[in-house]
């Protein structure tokens, strides 16, 4: 079978005068559809721009209200600012003035506990000039101890202050000479002519110190061996030089300038203190000094109270006349008031008694003025004559 020719330029068919050919026919298919394809393109770029202008619209209506929302939030965040800003203002006020007020009253407090402790640093001053001084007046005393002497001076200085300052002029004597030639550091009268009382204040201090010195055991035993042995020859010679038979009393003072002393020597040689007592010695320190001064001033105090209990009966005697004469003339005084007192009351009896005869004549004439037959002739004046007589007899009862 051959093959049909085909051309394009060959009519198909004829539609009124024209021949349609292939060609015109592919020629007029593409143009339909091209304008087809232009008519849906065109309707779908429509749809697409309605589509796009109802988007616009919504996004714009939707920009509208994201603005209208802004603006509104905006507002809203505007006013909450100033509100917070007011509030921290407030707040930061508030809290600057209690800032303010603390640092203030932390000033005052720093001040005060400056001044305070300024004071205190003041104190501590003076009483590091205090220790100083102190440690000097330490240091004198070392030098004063160290030295027999000066040490002696320094009890005996000691002991006429307390004896000075508890005793009156003329009750105690320093440094006297006895009958045998014996010179203590001090005497003490006694009431009613009897013997002295003797006061020693020369304390043995080279053994004690080299005892408190003492580095080692056997140093510090040889030291007490050697304040034993200066204390009992001291206590033999108070005893045997100023315990006088007729001149002093039997027992005598041995003073001690410390009481810390005192103390160690009781606690640590009884035996010394039992050997003293028995050689009829008191070991004495400054306070038992002014005890023993206080009781010694109270029985000198007695004495004298004893010497004018003559003249105090005298006086009492004077006293008990005087009040006998002041009770004798209080007691004719009180006669005389009684008496006094007696025609007060007679006059004031008196007096009663007029006042009321005038309260009844007044009463009299008042029921005289009120009778309505006073005025209807001799009935009238017999019943006043009859009210005048019974008035007269109730006066004469009374009187």
């Amino acid at each position: 079978m051959e093959p049909i020719a085909f051309s394009f330029d060959q009519p198909l068919f004829v539609v009124g005068t024209q021949p349609v050919t292939a060609g015109w026919l592919v020629t007029a298919a593409a143009l339909l559809v091209a304008l087809l394809s232009a008519i849906f393109a065109r309707r779908a770029a429509s749809r697409r721009a309605v589509e796009h202008d109802e988007r616009m619209s919504a996004l714009i209506v939707a920009q509208t209200e994201m603005q209208g929302r802004v603006a509104a939030m905006a507002e809203v965040f505007g006013t909450r600012q100033a509100e917070l800003n007011q509030s921290l203002s407030q707040r930061i006020d508030g809290m600057t003035h209690r800032i303010g007020a603390s640092i203030n009253e932390q000033t005052k407090a720093t001040h005060e506990n400056l001044r305070r402790l300024q004071e205190r640093l003041a104190v501590i001053d003076n009483a590091q000039n205090n220790i100083q001084l102190l440690a000097k007046d330490m240091a004198g005393l070392q030098s004063i101890l160290a030295n027999k002497q000066t040490r002696g001076a320094f009890g005996q200085s000691r002991m006429e202050a307390i004896v000075a300052d508890g005793l009156p002029m003329g009750a105690f004597a320093f440094q006297p000479t006895l009958s045998n030639g014996a010179r203590p550091d001090c005497t003490i009268r006694m009431p009613k002519d009897q013997p002295l009382l003797v006061i020693d204040a020369k304390f043995p201090l080279e053994a004690w110190n080299s005892m408190r010195d003492a580095e080692s055991a056997e140093q510090r035993q040889q030291a007490a061996q050697a304040f034993r042995r200066d204390m009992e020859v001291h206590i033999r010679d108070i005893a045997s030089k100023y315990l006088l038979a007729g001149e002093t009393q039997d027992t005598a003072f041995l003073f001690v300038p410390s009481e810390s002393i005192f103390a160690e020597i009781h606690e640590h040689f009884e035996a010394i203190v039992q050997k003293a007592h028995r050689q009829r010695i008191i070991i004495v320190s400054p306070s038992l000094l002014l005890l023993s001064i206080q009781v010694i001033q109270a029985i000198l105090k007695d004495a004298r109270m004893r010497e004018q209990a003559h003249l105090i009966q005298s006086e009492v005697v004077r006293l008990m006349e005087d009040l006998s004469r002041l009770d004798e003339r209080v007691r004719k005084l009180q006669g005389h008031f009684a008496m006094t007192q007696k025609d007060v009351d007679e006059i004031l009896i008196s007096s009663d008694k007029l006042t009321r005869r005038g309260a009844k004549i007044e009463a009299l004439e008042l029921q005289a003025e009120a009778d309505p037959g006073a005025k209807t002739g001799e009935a009238g004046g017999r019943s006043m004559d009859g009210r005048m007589g019974q008035l007269k007899l109730r006066v004469v009862d009374e009187d």
